[in-house]
């Protein structure tokens, strides 16, 4: 595997198909560029899902996300390429993304992407 920035997103089997789980993983050190001023924005990314049959691999996630650094995108835009990058690798049966983005200019955001219908046996994680 590589340990420079890079788009792929690599997985394993879910250890246990037949389980509905929850999976949430948070990095609090998102980085990428607003395509107006050229600045760097920070956020922290956190992810929820329940796997289907695969799961994704925390190092190539964590190199998926170094990829955007240099990448100029709205936060909307980019929380959204998340969720859709996340998918097509996974294919999970649920899957949330918040991009929960620094002060810039006095305004905080956060954006939330959503992908399938939650299980009923796993409960609305807290936002």
């Amino acid at each position: 595997m590589s340990t420079r920035p890079n788009k792929e997103l690599e997985t394993f089997p879910n250890p246990r198909p037949g389980r509905d789980f929850l999976i949430a993983i948070d990095c609090p050190e998102f980085t990428c560029v607003c395509p107006k001023t050229g600045q760097p924005d920070f956020a922290t990314i956190r992810l929820r899902y329940v796997p289907d049959q695969k799961c994704v691999e925390l190092k190539s996630l964590k190199l998926h996300l170094w990829s955007y650094r240099e990448q100029g995108a709205f936060h909307e835009a980019v929380t959204q390429q998340l969720l859709d990058d996340l998918v097509a690798a996974t294919a999970p049966k649920w899957m949330r993304i918040e991009g929960d983005f620094n002060v810039r200019g006095g305004i905080h955001t956060r954006v939330f992407a959503y992908h399938g219908a939650r299980p009923a046996t796993i409960p609305e994680p807290p936002i």
